[in-house]
């Protein structure tokens, strides 16, 4: 700690002191420091192994872009480390969709999704701009957007089922192939891990954090994380129908403005289904091998699903997808043969949404879609 201090330090010329950590991953050191000024700075510190250079680099490169997210106030790329303004206490969504203030939870999701859609939207011409910042910040990982994640997941499922001697059905790895070129389809940028505990509600409107997967993605998988909702996150219950309608209609509704054909429903729909597809598959070969052992989806964040329930509320909505036959068909199998057998508690509604009167939270927020976080 005392050297990413004296690193910081020295990149802006001042010293640092009573560093709080905030809870970083085993990618990445994040702590809060007091500035010789009294002002306060965030400290971020990459390990040096390859997912901790590969987060380096994306989020160096995705704050310089300049888009979205805290200023970058400066960056080592030796130590790696950078420092960022700090954006303070306010709540995250996570708070919200926990806490029990229905109409500031639904609110903060409308101000997500509107935030994102914007980000996606305004960002469309700067992909050249991020590929010539993380060339900057290359250490020798390759970033998201040329890491065949899509196909390495496709054949890891096809392994996963063979060892959990789950018939594979005729045509599933033809579908995946299909399934996986949504990947390349409306790109537009993303920080990447747009969970809702990256997502601050402050005063001054929703702020992203949290940039280490940032990249260029198909719209459409950002926009999966409306309807799952949140595909690759811990924070997952079931939405209100109606509610989780409304948010994917304000995300879309933003990247209309960039790609005018997504306003065709045929295109929109076909889309979200791919990426639906892509997101269970990825769930599915991260946590189907560590289900052996049931455990909850974050070490201290209660309520919160565990791995089990939330694998089986994936499968059942990708068990639906009835233009992948052989896809639908494995999904059900999974149900049928590896979570009927868990005996779980199917996945419930988030918490602040489960008492009456979402039909009429919805309604509110369609007659007024401008709101303290959408700014």
């Amino acid at each position: 700690m005392d050297s990413i201090l004296r690193a910081a330090g020295d990149l802006l010329d001042t010293e640092l002191s009573d560093p709080v950590d905030l809870g970083g991953s085993r990618r990445s050191t994040v702590v809060r420091c007091r500035t010789a000024t009294g002002g306060s700075v965030i400290v971020k510190a990459f390990a040096g192994e390859p997912e901790g250079l590969r987060s380096f680099a994306s989020e160096a490169a995705g704050l310089s872009l300049r888009l979205a997210g805290p200023e970058l106030l400066a960056v080592d790329a030796e130590v790696p480390l950078l420092v960022m303004e700090d954006l303070g206490d306010a709540p995250t969504l996570a708070d919200l969709l926990l806490g029990d203030d229905p109409k500031a939870a639904a609110a903060g999701l409308l101000a997500w999704a509107c935030g994102l859609g914007r980000l996606a939207a305004g960002s469309v011409q700067r992909k050249a701009d991020l590929a010539r910042l993380w060339a900057r910040y290359d250490k020798g990982v390759p970033s998201w957007e040329d890491e065949p994640w899509i196909e390495q997941n496709s054949a890891d499922l096809l392994a996963l089922l063979d060892r959990t001697l789950i018939t594979v059905p005729r045509g599933l790895a033809g579908e995946l192939a299909v399934i996986g070129a949504v990947r390349a389809e409306y790109p537009a940028f993303t920080p990447g891990d747009t969970c809702p505990d990256n997502n601050l509600m402050t005063s001054d409107g929703l702020r992203l954090i949290d940039f280490e997967f940032a990249c260029f993605q198909s719209v459409f998988l950002t926009a999966a994380y409306c309807r799952m909702p949140f595909s690759t996150c811990w924070c997952v219950f079931r939405l209100p129908t109606g509610l989780a309608e409304e948010i994917e209609h304000a995300f879309r509704a933003e990247v209309v403005d960039a790609y005018p054909e997504l306003a065709d429903d045929a295109v929109w729909r076909a889309g979200m289904r791919r990426a639906i597809a892509v997101w269970t598959v990825d769930a599915t070969v991260a946590l189907l091998p560590r289900t052996l052992e049931d455990g909850p989806l974050h070490p201290t964040r209660r309520p919160v699903p565990t791995r089990r329930q939330l694998l089986e509320h994936r499968w059942e909505m990708a068990s639906t997808l009835e233009e992948f036959p052989a896809l639908a068909a494995t999904m059900r199998t999974l149900l049928g043969e590896v979570a009927g057998g868990w005996g779980m508690p199917p996945l419930q509604g988030y918490p602040v949404f489960r008492e009456p009167g979402s039909d009429d939270l919805v309604r509110e927020l369609r007659s007024n879609r401008q709101h303290l976080w959408i700014k």
